[in-house]
Formats: structure tokens, C-alpha cells, sequence
């Protein structure tokens, strides 16, 4: 069947005849047996699992099982993650809450932060909690996404380590620093805005490097910073040696709008980084990750019923705009993952074979039975 989501590029798709189809259920009970093995509680260990089986099922592949959850367990084993973190509020007024993560993985101690943030919105209006000596929190939007079912609009923004290079800029200065944003809507699927202030997120070059696909014009820069205009390959893993290309910030070149991409990142740097205590992206650097989230309640400002009645007008009126020649149809942010939802829990999760054999591997060296397919 051809896949709805023809807003993913085929850079990052694996090939129908290439994947290995996995049911949710049994991705879901196998990385939270891994996460348990990590030593992370039981609870913890489900909702680190939920954070990232819900961004495969929407098809966010670049911070679902594949890409993360490697990595994850090489943090703990190494020492950079600590399984059951001592994170505690350092300060807090009836409206925010500033959260010491005490180097807890973000999958797990960024949802009870946003917890925070939403409980504080139903007294206040408004919830804002940030969060130091933090780590990966995957898929920003899955924080975000967590204010829709209280009716409130959904913020999350992530002060990562140094990977793009700013405008005219020869050496990483920002990371990639995403920003997401959910709001609600009625019959609509809901409005979820995902997206790195980088022309593509870095975790996608590790899905093009998989994949043996070349990147396309102005996704990064040689050594010297200069965008390359031309495809490319992926840039070799920094552990695999020297950089051989960086990122660039969301425009490419100061002609195309890179100003913006790297003014975007900096404010993600200043909410997620600075404003936590922690610092930001390049100070103190890897693996250090700052976070932010706010919860806004809808009723504090408007009639909910009239918000999500005007949100469906919205989105109604951008879906049945007319396409453009070559295309079938336009989109919304969040309309195509929602899609891919409904079409992954039929048809299952597509892993390249690369991806099974780790999971092979890893149910092995923890003891653990592989139950995948």
C-alpha cells in the first residue's frame, strides 16, 4: 500500500520491500523490559517507552526506537544517564517552577515536568517550568501534545548541544532546538508543530547514513562552514572521527533566511538553556540538554467550544486548499502524523533490518526474550 505520508522525504523512508513490520504492542513491552534492565523504575520505564513507540507511530521515525533507544541504553551503561534521578523543584512561584533534572533522561522527567506546568495552568492560566542538567527528551511534541487533553494549548522547546553552525559561522555554536507546539481543535486532528530551528534535524542524518541516501542542497556546510549547494553524503557519526560537514541553520544561507533559522535557535537557547540556571547549548556542551515547557489554559482566555470551533475552520480551510501543480494535496502540521497513527497501528512499524538485528542483539546480551517478529 502507498503510505499517506508523502510529506516524509524519501531520504528517510524505509522501503516498503526493505522493512520489517512491528506490531506496537510487543515494540512497546520489549523497550520498557530494556529500560527496566537499565536499572529505571517500572513506571519510568513504561513512560520512557511511550514517548518513544508514540513517536514512531506518528511517524517521527528521527526520535522513535530506531535512532534513540541505542543510544539511551549506551548512556546509561557509560554513566552519562542516571536511572533514578533526584530531580527536584529549586524554585517556584504559582505560575512556573524551575526542576534540577539531576542528568534523568528527559523521556522521563520531562512529562512530570509538564505535569507541573498544566496543574499550575489550571490555578493560573499559565504553567511554565524549565529544566537544567537535563537529557534527551525525544520527540518535543509528545510534551507538547500532553496539554490537549486539559484543553490547553502545549509548549516544549529543547537547548541541545552544539551541532549547527550559526550564519557566516565556521564552528557549531547551537544545537538543533526544536520547538513544538499543540493546540487543540473539535473534529479536526489537532494542530502539532514539530520542528528543529536546523534545515533538517541531526538525528535524520543518522537515518540517511542507514539508508545509503544522499543529502539534499543546503543541509549543511563543508569544514570551512561554506553551505554545500549539491547533495551530499551523510556526515560521518562524531565518533567515527572528524567532522567531515556541519548543520546549517533553517534558511541554509543568509540569502535564503538562515538569520531566522539561527535567531530561533538562540531563543531556544535563552528559554530552554539560560532561563533553567544550566546554561545553554555550547556552555556547558554535550550531554548536557536544558528544557522548557508551558501549559495555557484556553479558558483562561476564550470559550474552549469557540477555540476548537475556530481552530476547525482553520485547519479546514488550509486542508481543502487548492494544491499546488505536482502535488495531491496540502497539509497541516499534525494532520500527517495523525495519519500515520491510524495506518501504523494496522499495518504495523517499519524497521530496517539494521534495526532488528540490534534489538536481536540487545534482548541477547540482557537476557531478555526477542519477541519483535
Amino acid at each position: 500500500a502507498q503510505s499517506r505520508r508523502s510529506d516524509l522525504l524519501e531520504q528517510f523512508k524505509v522501503k516498503d520491500a526493505d522493512a520489517i513490520f512491528v506490531e506496537e504492542a510487543p515494540l512497546r513491552e520489549t523497550v520498557t523490559a530494556i529500560f527496566k534492565k537499565m536499572g529505571v523504575t517500572d513506571a519510568d520505564a513504561v513512560l520512557g517507552a511511550d514517548v518513544l513507540v508514540t513517536a514512531d507511530m506518528r511517524g517521527v521515525d528521527t526520535h522513535g526506537v530506531s535512532n534513540m533507544l541505542r543510544g539511551y541504553v549506551a548512556g546509561y551503561t557509560g554513566g552519562s544517564l542516571n536511572p533514578r534521578p533526584n530531580w527536584r523543584i529549586v524554585r517556584e512561584t504559582p505560575a512556573t517552577a524551575n526542576i534540577d533534572s539531576d542528568t534523568g533522561l528527559g523521556i522521563m522527567v520531562v512529562p512530570k515536568a509538564m505535569d507541573i506546568a498544566i496543574e499550575k495552568a489550571k490555578n493560573t492560566g499559565v504553567g511554565m517550568v524549565t529544566i537544567s542538567n537535563g537529557r534527551h527528551l525525544g520527540m518535543a511534541s509528545y510534551h507538547a501534545m500532553m496539554a490537549l487533553e486539559h484543553d490547553m494549548i502545549g509548549t516544549c522547546m529543547t537547548s541541545c548541544p552544539p551541532s549547527v553552525l550559526p550564519t557566516w559561522g565556521a564552528e557549531p555554536r547551537l544545537g538543533t532546538n526544536p520547538i513544538a507546539v499543540a493546540a487543540p481543535a473539535d473534529k479536526e486532528p489537532a494542530f502539532v508543530f514539530d520542528a528543529a530551528t536546523s534545515t533538517v534535524a541531526g538525528n535524520k542524518l543518522g537515518l540517511a547514513r542507514r539508508l545509503d541516501n544522499n543529502l539534499l542542497p543546503g543541509w549543511v556546510a563543508d569544514v570551512d562552514g561554506v553551505p554545500i549547494m549539491e547533495e551530499a553524503a551523510p556526515p560521518a557519526p562524531g565518533y567515527e572521527g572528524p567532522a567531515t560537514s556541519f548543520l546549517l541553520p533553517l534558511g541554509s544561507t543568509r540569502e535564503l533566511g538562515s538569520h531566522k533559522g539561527y535567531g530561533m535557535g538562540m531563543i531556544v537557547d535563552v528559554l530552554g538553556g539560560i532561563l533553567s540556571g544550566g546554561g545553554y547549548g555550547m556552555n556547558p556542551g554535550r550531554p548536557n540538554f536544558g528544557h522548557y515547557v508551558a501549559a495555557y489554559s484556553i479558558e483562561a482566555f476564550m470559550d474552549v467550544g469557540e477555540f476548537k470551533r475556530t481552530m476547525d475552520d482553520m485547519l479546514q480551510g488550509l486542508r481543502t486548499t487548492p494544491p499546488a501543480k505536482g502535488h495531491d494535496r496540502v497539509m497541516y502540521p499534525g494532520l500527517p502524523e495523525s495519519e500515520s497513527e491510524v495506518e501504523r497501528a494496522t499495518k504495523g512499524i517499519p524497521f530496517h533490518p539494521e534495526v532488528i538485528d540490534w534489538f536481536k542483539d540487545i534482548c541477547g546480551e540482557l537476557s531478555l526474550p526477542y519477541e519483535l517478529s
